[in-house]
């Protein structure tokens, strides 16, 4: 069962029985009109594999991290904010130099292991798929383009995005909203969106992190949290959190939000 943050309890219950339409944003979001994705542990199952690389990237300034750390402190982090928490773990000034380097070694074994793809998260591609045939899609993720564009390519999901926004495009990692903040401008820039300007209230960020969650939340969008990676307890500081993909009826949130 999904787990309720109480101010959205009654009109989500409301949305899972699908009874009259019932706006979810009926303070604050007048129309759904876009959908922002997170990608590492929403849409491609990666996780692990970044965690390997990150405890082996760690292990060449002779640091040792835990499946633990990785996935409470550092999930949602790019790899310039991975190895910046990693100098302030161990009281050690951070060498711009060397963080380059550290970041070049992961970014390099990354792109090799993932040349044959990865597994998508389960009911990922259907549920982007559909989203895809009703709004303008956006990716805000702390990952390469590269990466990116390479793995949504593996899984045909690719041409269903019309923007991406990925590490190149900000300084600041989640929990700063600055990812959100540029994949909105893309959108605003689409043809869609040139008479009725897009608002921030009118997307959906769809994250698995705490800190994606308070990034979504920073930039004044809505958000959906999905327990992929972290327990319900953590997310509850999204709008809505459900367990996977299987839990949320695309269809009944259309009907919620009003037409697409």
């Amino acid at each position: 069962m999904p787990y309720f943050t109480s101010q959205v309890y009654h009109s989500l219950f409301k949305f899972l029985i699908s009874g009259p339409a019932v706006s979810l944003w009926e303070k604050g979001l007048d129309l759904l009109r876009a959908i922002i994705f997170d990608f590492d542990g929403v849409i491609v199952d990666s996780e692990p594999l970044i965690m390997k690389l990150t405890q082996q990237m760690a292990a060449l300034k002779g640091w040792r991290l835990t499946r633990e750390e990785y996935y409470r402190d550092y999930l949602a982090l790019d790899d310039r904010g991975i190895v910046d928490l990693l100098y302030r773990r161990h009281g050690l000034p951070m060498d711009p130099g060397d963080r380059a380097d550290l970041v070049q070694w992961k970014a390099k074994a990354y792109q090799k292991a993932i040349r044959a793809g990865l597994p998508a998260m389960p009911g990922a591609v259907d549920f982007v798929t559909r989203c895809a045939s009703r709004y303008p899609l956006g990716i805000a993720s702390g990952s390469l383009r590269e990466e990116v564009e390479t793995l949504l390519g593996k899984l045909g999901l690719l041409e269903k995005f019309s923007v991406l926004a990925t590490a190149e495009d900000c300084e600041r990692s989640k929990p700063d909203p600055a990812i959100y903040f540029a994949a909105l401008q893309r959108l605003q820039a689409l043809d869609a969106f040139q008479i009725q300007p897009l608002l921030a209230s009118q997307c959906l960020a769809i994250e698995d992190a705490p800190a994606g969650v308070m990034a979504a939340r920073a930039a004044g969008m809505k958000c959906l949290a999905l327990g992929h990676s972290r327990p319900a307890a953590e997310l509850s500081h999204a709008n809505w959190v459900f367990q996977s993909f299987a839990e949320v009826n695309v269809e009944s949130l259309q009907r919620a939000c009003g037409p697409g």
